[in-house]
């Protein structure tokens, strides 16, 4: 790769070094199909012919030069999306991806905010949310339906085939190949829209620079190349799985396999056995609680085996994280706890070819990354945000520090501001928060990120992280969450005065809710409900009630943002009781401690 080259360059050199190599493959009628990269390339060449045909480009219609020409992404990972995305930046333009969980509203706020003009969906369930919308998105020009299951939809509604075909026309070419040519490493490629505290989701702008130059980055942590594949799974809105499934398999040849569903991911695992698996820690939740749940089944004798086993990988793995060599004799029975459960585990859970495991997008339990490794398969945490194209740092293959984020990855710089956060500096750090310079300019300063979390790093460069500094939410899914939206949402409930929501490394979202005295008593009153305002707090009637506008208001929420649990507390949040700051700010700390077992209650069952 030249270091020149954008991510549409080098795609166009794997095309002509890879040819009938594959490239892709998905699940269809039982049977696995492969896209072959010479396949792939032509696809991307049709689709961005079919976009050029369509109209995409009339530059002087956006507000910003940086937004070209922008097209909306809304579907779960297909060949079509990869060809879609990489089509549009061969065009000229650049991508802003949406997660499929997004309501209707949520949509619309992306694509009007990125100008899109065009949008592709996946099927008829995610162009229903589009045409919702459609009379307050009036620079739409066409929707485009991956499936093909636009007939009778109406003029602006396409099918994915019907661009291709507008691509076959040769005379395009040379418009095309202008395009490709006049892309330069410093052109906007795509958004990723990422919630934060208060307000709508902020777009983080990310160049092809600074795309190739993280890619290569990653690549000199964990060598992959083309002989390597990954299954594709997890959301293409995020930064993490748009990196894995297109950048770093377009810089270094790799393979990608589509999951046919998210429920369907431990039966492709198994029949794709991929050589690098990157998974949120809710993954790796749920494939602890499988293979414990399952040990504990067994008969005595297997659970005997099992605990040996695990007991051997805890001592090995013990020598190796500390750089001593392993002792003869625990080497001989790890050998053999290795023949016995590690690769039989491996094979059962289709990790059996895995090179690399890792677990990123949200903090994984200490506990967790503990049981993997006494069963012979070290998981390496990578930390990192959307600001800086994913990874900071990572635990390397041969340095790999349990409880940290691994060290900084070749070429970036952090530094600790006095505060201890945690600040990043080096080529993948963002051009900037798209139509917000005053975001911009509180998160980037003299080169440098602020990332909104504390840390600290040791001696030997491990960087650990000790607390956030933003009230953002990221869930054990990998979901970046704005508390303060659900809150106020909450709040607009009439007998309700204050509300804290819960998930932070959680499985689902939760609430801690405070009653509005004047409100819920006149309510209890016509309702033949008595007692004191903590009484209330404990009826099952009052309970039910908020339980019911709790239910109204997560139908305006995306999935992940929809609240599962709450408890109603029997006192408000005070500035004398520590809860609220004097501007009537919540202290989120406090409330967790004060709180910790009414939120530990609300996860016992979880």
């Amino acid at each position: 790769m030249k270091k020149e080259s954008t991510l549409v360059h080098v795609f166009a050199a794997r095309v002509r070094e890879l040819g009938d190599a594959t490239a892709l493959s998905y699940k269809e009628g039982g049977v696995w199909r492969n896209i072959s990269w010479r396949e792939y390339g032509d696809s991307v060449r049709r689709f961005a012919k079919g976009l050029i045909k369509l109209g995409f480009q009339l530059p002087e219609t956006r507000s910003l030069p940086e937004l070209r020409h922008s097209l909306a992404l809304l579907g779960f990972n297909r060949a079509e999306w990869l060809i879609a995305d990489l089509a549009a930046m061969c065009a000229g333009g650049l991508t802003a991806p949406i997660y499929t969980t997004n309501t209707p509203e949520q949509c619309e706020y992306i694509i009007n905010h990125s100008e899109s003009s065009f949008v592709v969906v996946e099927n008829a369930l995610q162009l229903d949310k589009i045409l919702k919308r459609r009379d307050v998105m009036p620079q739409v020009q066409k929707i485009i339906v991956m499936d093909n299951s636009a007939e009778g939809a109406g003029d602006i509604v396409m099918n994915f085939d019907q661009v291709l075909k507008l691509g076959d026309d040769p005379a395009l070419d040379a418009e095309l190949d202008r395009r490709i040519a006049a892309c330069s490493p410093d052109h906007l490629a795509t958004l990723v829209y990422t919630s934060g505290t208060t307000g709508p989701p902020k777009a983080v702008m990310l160049s092809h620079h600074n795309i190739t130059w993280t890619a290569d980055a990653l690549s000199k942590v964990n060598a992959v190349g083309t002989d390597d594949v990954v299954l594709s799974y997890l959301p293409l809105s995020h930064i993490a799985e748009h990196t894995v499934s297109v950048f770093g398999a377009i810089m270094n040849g790799y393979g990608v396999a589509f999951a046919e569903s998210i429920e369907k991911v431990p039966d492709n695992l198994k029949e794709i056995l991929p050589t690098f698996f990157f998974a949120v820690p809710r993954i790796w939740e749920k494939f602890y609680a499988a293979i414990d749940g399952k040990a504990k089944q067994g008969s005595p004798g297997k659970q005997k085996i099992f605990g040996w086993a695990k007991e051997v990988g805890r001592k090995t793995w013990e020598h190796k994280l500390a750089g001593r060599p392993v002792p003869l004799g625990t080497q001989i029975q790890f050998n053999l706890a290795k023949k016995l459960v590690y690769s039989k585990l491996r094979e059962a859970l289709g990790l059996g070819r895995a090179k690399y495991l890792v677990s990123g997008a949200a903090p994984i339990a200490r506990e967790i990354l503990e049981f993997f490794f006494a069963l012979d398969m070290p998981i390496q945490e990578v930390y990192g945000q959307s600001e800086d194209c994913g990874p900071t740092s990572f635990n390397a293959p041969g340095a790999i520090r349990i409880g940290s984020v691994g060290q900084v990855i070749p070429g970036v710089e952090v530094r600790l501001a006095d505060d201890g956060e945690i600040c990043v500096r080096g080529d993948n750090v963002f051009m900037g928060y798209l139509k917000a310079p005053e975001a911009t300019a509180e998160i980037l300063s003299d080169g440098w990120l602020y990332s909104g979390d504390v840390g600290r790093m040791d001696e030997d460069g491990f960087l650990f992280i000790t607390d956030r500094k933003k009230d953002l939410l990221i869930t054990a899914g990998g979901k970046n969450v704005g508390p303060q939206n659900i809150e106020n949402m909450i709040k607009t409930i009439p007998y309700v005065s204050q509300a804290c929501v819960i998930g932070d490394k959680r499985k689902f979202l939760s609430a801690l809710i405070t009653l509005d005295a004047p409100a819920i008593e006149a309510w209890a009153k016509e309702n033949g409900v008595a007692g004191s305002l903590a009484d209330l707090a404990a009826s099952e009637k009052v309970q039910k009630l908020i339980e019911g506008h709790v239910g109204e208001k997560n139908r305006d929420l995306a999935k992940y943002e929809q609240i599962k649990r709450i408890t109603l507390l029997p006192n408000d949040f005070t500035i004398e009781t520590g809860e609220l700051t004097p501007t009537m700010k919540m202290k989120r700390k406090i409330v967790n401690e004060k709180y910790k077992d009414a939120i530990e209650a609300m996860y016992a069952d979880a």
